[in-house]
Order: C-alpha cells, then structure tokens, then sequence
C-alpha cells in the first residue's frame, strides 16, 4: 500500500512516500481503506521533533484519525462492519496511508448523507469540540472568547457558541480569517497579531472580560487572554499551535475562582470518543454543524500540507484525499 512515512525528524520534506506491506487486523480489529486522512498542528510538532513526548521513533507514518471504508475485520469482531463508511479515530496511528488498522471500538459510523471528507474533518475536532463544550457548558447570554477561531476546531467551537445562545468574540490572524469567523457566528472579531488585542477583545465583549476562554492558540496570547478573563468564569486551555500551552498559574486561577481545564481534560476513553464522534457527525449530517474545509491535498502531498499548516495559512481543515469515495450518500 501507499503510505507517507516520517524518515527522520525534520521540516516536511523528511514526509516521503513509502510502499509499505497491507495491515491485517489482529482479534477486535478492523481494516480500513483510508479515503480522506485528518491533518493536524500537532503532528507537524512531532515530525519536528516533539516525538520524544509522544514516544514516537521514526521511521513512523504519521495521523491519528481517518474517514474511509471498512475492508476487513479480525477475530471476533462483527462482519456486519466490512463495507460501512466510518470514521477512525482518535486513537488510531498511522492514516496517512491507503489502509489502516483500527480496534472496533474506535470506529464511528458515517450518516448517510454526510461526505466522507467532512466526517475526516470531524474526526479529531469534532470530537474534542464536543467533549470541551459539554463540559464548559456554555449559557445563553454569557460572553465567550475564542483563541484560534479559525482553525479547525475553533471554527466549531464559534459554531456551538453561538448555537447555545453566547455573545461570542473570535480571535485570529488577518482578515481572510476574521471574516470566516464571523460569518460562522461571530458577533465580533480580533486580530491578535495586531498591539492591543486584548483591549479590544473587552470593548467586544461590552467592556468585560469573558465568562469563558476557548484557548486554541496557547503560548503567550493563552495567557493575555486568561488575565483577561472575569473572576468566576471557565477556561479551556487545550491548545498549543504557538509552542507550547498557556503557562496558567493554577493558584490565581483558584484564588479567582476560575476553573481551569486543560488538555487532560480532552483525553477521552473510546467510548466516550465514539460517542462524541457519533454527535458531531450526526449535528453535520443534519445541517446544524458545518466543518471547514479550506483545502485538500493528495496523500503524496502531505508535506506540502505540512507547510501550509505551519505557515498558519488554512482557514479551516486541511485534509489528504487518498481513495475515491469522498462525496455524500
């Protein structure tokens, strides 16, 4: 099978294509044909070189999650799945290639009606969006500030917000992105890549700091956005696209009476992982979810979609199409 590999640690051109054996589902697995793989920040920081966090040793394949169609299915394993479109992930290694092996228990069922390419679109973001808004349970009326609203989960998190009845303020880089944001529910956008961010982001959320803090970007913004937030909210600091997550202190957080959640708090059992899955598809096979696609590349292309990635330049998802069946049913 096709497949990209991850040769050494490096800059995306150590993503090289790679003809490598047919996986075999062992007991309680299946197999996988990999139409549309999922692409994310943090795998462009491991083949970088953050594998020694990850316990990842090249040569490795890289991704986490995948929409395609089951082919095969090892001991035990009902073979009522071979032939069903599925999401696989999180949880799955390796779906930058043409076939993977995933256990059963991570495979989520794609709705009719819902393209295999936003189900991949879905497959992490759509998850750990899900899980991070149950939790914060966002009110109606309450002000809610994202970082990263452009990106692939925060541009459901902006979504959601919104649906649950939030006076929502999107923070991003440049225009192109700020206009996606707020024509995804935002009733006021910030560049904050621009001096100032922040006392901006209270004159547009009424001269306030948030009820709650969607921290997608961490880093240095995280924590200007985390010293804004009001006495008594709620943060979700699970992102760490500038270089690390928000260095939040959690005694002031205590002392403010913040509660803090952080990227613990995203790591969910598989059956919570296929339960949240379930939601997010069905919400977009329903219309009420829409996830952004701003580009695709071919599986042999994944280094370019690394660098497109790491040149923050996707507004949305960026995914690799690797098999054919992508479009809706």
């Amino acid at each position: 099978m096709r497949a990209i590999q991850v040769t050494e640690f490096g800059g995306p051109e150590v993503l090289v294509a790679a003809e490598l054996p047919d996986p075999v589902a062992g007991p309680g697995e299946a197999v996988v044909g990999v139409s549309v793989a999922d692409t994310l920040y943090v795998e462009t920081q491991i083949r970088g070189g953050w594998g020694e966090y990850f316990d990842v040793t090249p040569p490795y394949v890289p991704g986490g999650a995948a929409a395609g169609t089951v082919l095969a299915v090892g001991e035990g394993v009902d073979p009522g799945w071979v032939g069903r479109r599925v999401v696989a992930g999180p949880g799955v290694s390796g779906t930058y290639a043409e076939r993977v092996v995933a256990p059963v228990d991570r495979l989520t069922p794609v709705p009719d009606g819902l393209g295999l390419r936003e189900a991949a679109a879905l497959a992490h973001d759509g998850v750990t969006g899900t899980g991070i808004l149950d939790a914060i349970r966002i009110r109606a009326g309450e002000r809610v500030l994202i970082l990263g609203a452009s990106g692939g989960m925060g541009t459901l998190l902006v979504q959601m917000a919104h649906a649950a009845g939030a006076h929502v303020v999107g923070a991003a880089r440049g225009k192109q992105k700020l206009d996606l944001v707020r024509e995804l529910g935002a009733d006021a956008v910030v560049d904050y890549s621009e001096p100032g961010w922040t006392e901006r982001a209270r004159e547009a959320l009424g001269g306030s700091g948030p009820d709650v803090l969607l921290d997608g970007v961490g880093g240095e913004l995280g924590l200007a956005a985390f010293a804004l937030t009001a006495d008594g909210g709620r943060v979700s600091a699970h992102g760490a696209p500038s270089g690390g997550f928000a260095a939040i202190d959690a005694g002031e957080a205590e002392r403010r009476g913040i509660t803090l959640r952080g990227i613990a708090e995203v790591q969910f059992t598989a059956e919570t992982i296929t339960r949240l899955s379930a939601r997010a598809l069905a919400e977009a096979a329903a219309g009420r979810l829409r996830p952004v696609i701003a580009t695709t590349f071919p599986l042999e292309g994944a280094a370019d979609a690394h660098r497109a990635i790491e040149a923050r330049s996707v507004a949305g998802k960026a995914l690799l199409t690797v098999g054919e069946d992508t479009l809706r049913r």
